[in-house]
């Protein structure tokens, strides 16, 4: 069989396995059911080291409205336990003894390892609990007793054999048609941009960017210490967004300190960090170009501290752009076994992506003329790595009332990801610097803060004439797409991903909604808003 018909054998039973995500779906029970799927797997791959000695244990649980949990709190105080709540908050953390809380919930909680011993250990329930019969009246859904949140980030490339080595700024510019925004005037000036990241940059290779491409000095403000790793992704985040907004506040916040997995808490640890952020920087535009695992792994509660925290921000007017993945659909699969060819307990997408509330970014490959001019697209896919634009059926998140488009999907009232898409492929990607050497970006990674540079000049554009920033941008991406007077997206119809064998016309989880045509787009969010 030719490397075709095998990566098209290969999608077509990934899709077939798309079915199956109901089975490590969590309910409601009144009893602990045991959680299959790629949950199951990391525990298999895991060490039992019998029951846990780490305490506390905690797991998290959304709530039917923001007053107090006074029957979840009488509950848990009957079982030697602890409810941490805030005033306002629509979720709770129920916290405890490993001993008190595998009783009150009726589940085994036990100490495991990755079998790479220099991982650390955590504790997990290979059970779902249930939600306390007394609180169910104000408790929604419990997330996972679970302390281990998988993360990942994308690394820049090796310089390609491209023309020129990579797209110049002013390509990348002409390549989305923002160059008239930018003939305008309008640069960034007045935005802020925050780059959530676990890794630092070096001074040097900001100054090194902006002096090669003639661009307005780099230096970026740094939120929570600079952290001592350096992988590259910070410098790829900066850059890209710099060379697209060259006069817009550039802000690094550390997020390395979500990733320890102490007590299971990178989400509410995420939250909180995302609280902040937006107090200091009220209306900045966010750009993630990490992840904190796959949807499969935990439950809508879980996510429930970065979900309102999110939605208190876009109330402010932020604007928040995520990588959908690199994985080419297979966000399931684990840091281990590489080689392995893939599985059905594979498919997923990003939890924190699949949040109706966050624009995912997918990513293509890219052609254009000499000067950057547009020439075509395809969806970024590289068969024999399996890597490529992340893409999918959410199964945390029902399908939003906004996203109402014509994806055959096997799931049809899901949220779908990505909402976008922009280049990821290394082969065509920008150009930037790092550790002194001149390198090509890549990955969605790369695709999430090119949207969100683009956000700071449209919002730029509008602040000037009188509009208000762009806030929750989902809503009116889709209300676009349903019809407007120009084409403000470029439909991606070739090419697919490991689940999905091909994009189609219109939406499609490969891709989304397309590319941006930066200046149609303006024209037509100003015809939307003003009821045109």
């Amino acid at each position: 069989m030719t490397r075709r018909g095998l990566a098209g054998a290969a999608a077509g039973a990934l899709l077939a396995a798309v079915a199956l995500f109901g089975a490590d779906q969590p309910v409601t029970p009144m009893r602990a059911d045991v959680i299959g799927g790629p949950y199951a797997g990391i525990l298999a791959a895991s060490t039992d080291l019998g029951p846990t000695r780490l305490t506390p244990v905690q797991v998290t649980a959304s709530l039917r409205n923001s007053a107090e949990p006074v029957r979840l709190t009488a509950w848990a105080r009957n079982h030697g336990l602890s409810v941490r709540w805030r005033p306002g908050d629509d979720w709770a953390v129920i916290a405890g003894a490993p001993s008190a809380a595998a009783e009150a919930f009726n589940v085994a909680i036990h100490d495991y390892r990755l079998r790479d011993r220099t991982a650390p250990v955590f504790y997990a329930s290979p059970q779902q609990p249930g939600i306390p019969p007394t609180a169910r009246a104000e408790v929604t859904g419990l997330g996972r007793i679970f302390g281990y949140t998988p993360t990942r980030e994308a690394l820049p490339s090796l310089p390609r054999d491209v023309p020129g080595g990579g797209l110049l700024p002013s390509q990348l510019l002409k390549a989305y048609n923002a160059t008239p925004l930018v003939e305008d005037g309008f640069t960034g000036a007045g935005q802020t941009v925050v780059v959530f990241a676990f890794d630092g940059f070096l001074q040097s290779d900001m100054d090194t960017f902006a002096t090669m491409f003639g661009l307005p000095p780099l230096t970026p403000e740094v939120v929570g210490g600079m952290p001592e790793r350096r992988v590259g992704e910070a410098n790829m985040d900066l850059q890209v967004l710099h060379a697209i907004a060259p006069d817009a506040k550039l802000v690094l916040v550390n997020a390395r300190s979500t990733t320890d997995n102490e007590g299971g808490s990178a989400f509410e640890k995420l939250g909180r960090l995302m609280e902040s952020v937006n107090q200091q920087f009220p209306g900045a535009v966010w750009s993630f170009s990490i992840g904190w695992g796959c949807d499969r792994l935990f439950t809508a509660a879980d996510l429930a501290p970065v979900r309102a925290a999110l939605a208190s921000a876009l109330r402010n007017g932020t604007t928040a752009f995520i990588a959908s993945g690199d994985l080419a659909g297979l966000e399931c699969k684990g840091g281990h076994n590489w080689s392995d060819p893939p599985k059905p307990d594979d498919v997923g997408v990003d939890a924190v992506a699949s949040l109706p509330e966050m624009t995912s970014v997918g990513g293509t490959k890219l052609s254009t003329t000499a000067d950057g001019e547009w020439l075509a697209e395809q969806s970024w896919y590289d068969v024999p790595l399996i890597q490529g634009t992340a893409g999918g059926v959410s199964t945390l998140f029902e399908r939003p009332r906004w996203q109402s488009v014509n994806a055959v999907d096997p799931l049809a009232d899901r949220r779908l990801v990505p909402d976008v898409s922009a280049v990821a492929d290394p082969n065509t990607g920008v150009r930037i610097v790092f550790n002194d050497n001149v390198v090509v970006g890549g990955g969605t990674s790369q695709a999430a803060p090119i949207w969100a540079g683009l956000t700071a000049l449209m919002n730029q554009s509008f602040v000037a004439s009188g509009a208000e920033p762009l806030g929750e941008l989902n809503p009116l991406l889709y209300r676009i797409a349903r019809g407007s007077a120009l084409p403000g997206f470029r439909d991606i119809s070739l090419g697919g991903n490991a689940i999905n064998p091909g994009s189609a016309a219109g939406y499609d989880t490969v891709t989304g909604l397309g590319t941006p045509n930066i200046e149609n787009l303006v024209k037509n969010i100003l015809l939307a808003r003003a009821g045109g």
